[in-house]
């Protein structure tokens, strides 16, 4: 008869002596220790009933440590039954449990599964994500590139582009200007390239181009560098119109002709405005060129959203 107590006692001491040696992966381990002891307190449930967590949680508290309460062994069965069956193996990742433990305050395995990647591609710390989380990141992405999540397809650029994109202000706009939606930009501008995705690099602002006798100048010029290709971004404080898509497209063969490299994918045109016009986006023959609303959030001096 398997004595379910003792291996989980065993188990969580092993993890705290393990904890004061091993520095350098003693997150790894106590990540493998709570999801085995997760899978321990499943089995156990199932026979003796949910209760016995509370009678096992009174022992390990005298026995193994205070923190090894009802709350903690409950969020380790937890932890167990969300990625029994999950690809996303907790022995694959790096993450951290403070990490998990945002994550299973999650009640959907396609979100959770989602921010697990971001966290992969953009080593992020555990207040990274939750600022990711608090920002309902996720909720933002489009119907389409939900499914192509779930099923694992190709995800092209614009995909994981969300909408609306949350600009970050020190200050109150009162009036809204281009200059202005730039500058909060260019502010928090690590939070903005952030918001687009992972790989973007910034190249610059106001990028001056020659078109005949004409200087024109573009609002940001961004690079990617797992889609390589230039970005070319236009800010408009008003709903999209028809011409801003003949504005960005000029400029998209500017950076076609007279900047790309022969082995750079040609530029793709993200128009954040006010509001979007499916209308305008629908006619428009570039499949390069996609618009996404913005929100101004106010930043607080600890960087907290208001």
């Amino acid at each position: 008869m398997v004595n379910y107590y003792d291996k989980i006692k065993e188990k969580l001491l092993k993890n705290e002596i393990y904890a004061k040696v091993k520095d350098y992966s003693k997150e790894r381990n106590k990540v493998l220790t709570y999801f085995e002891v997760g899978k321990l307190l499943s089995e156990v449930g199932k026979k003796y009933g949910n209760d016995i967590i509370g009678k096992y949680a009174e022992k390990l508290v005298n026995e193994v440590g205070k923190k090894y309460n009802v709350r903690t062994l409950r969020r380790n069965r937890q932890f167990y039954n969300v990625f029994k069956d999950n690809k996303w193996s907790p022995s694959a990742t790096v993450l951290t449990w403070s990490h998990y433990t945002e994550l299973l305050a999650l009640n959907d395995i396609n979100k959770i599964n989602y921010y697990i990647d971001i966290c992969k591609k953009q080593s992020l710390s555990r207040n990274d994500l939750r600022n990711k989380i608090r920002s309902n990141e996720y909720e933002r992405l489009g119907k389409e590139t939900k499914n192509k999540l779930i099923t694992n397809e190709e995800l092209k650029l614009p995909d994981l582009v969300p909408n609306p994109i949350l600009i970050k202000s020190e200050f109150n706009i009162e009036k809204l200007t281009e200059y202005a939606l730039k500058e909060a930009i260019l502010n928090n501008l690590d939070n903005f390239l952030k918001q687009l995705g992972n790989s973007f690099s910034y190249i610059g602002n106001e990028y001056k181009i020659k078109i005949g006798s004409n200087y024109n100048y573009i609002d940001l010029l961004l690079y990617n560098f797992k889609y390589k290709c230039f970005v070319v971004i236009e800010l408009k404080v008003t709903e999209l119109k028809k011409e801003h898509i003949g504005q960005i497209q000029i400029y998209m063969n500017y950076i076609d002709k007279n900047v790309k490299d022969v082995s750079d994918d040609k530029t793709i045109g993200i128009i954040i405005c006010a509001r979007n016009n499916k209308y305008v986006i629908e006619y428009c023959s570039d499949e390069k060129i996609f618009a996404r609303e913005f929100k101004i959030e106010r930043k607080c001096l600890n960087d907290k959203l208001l």
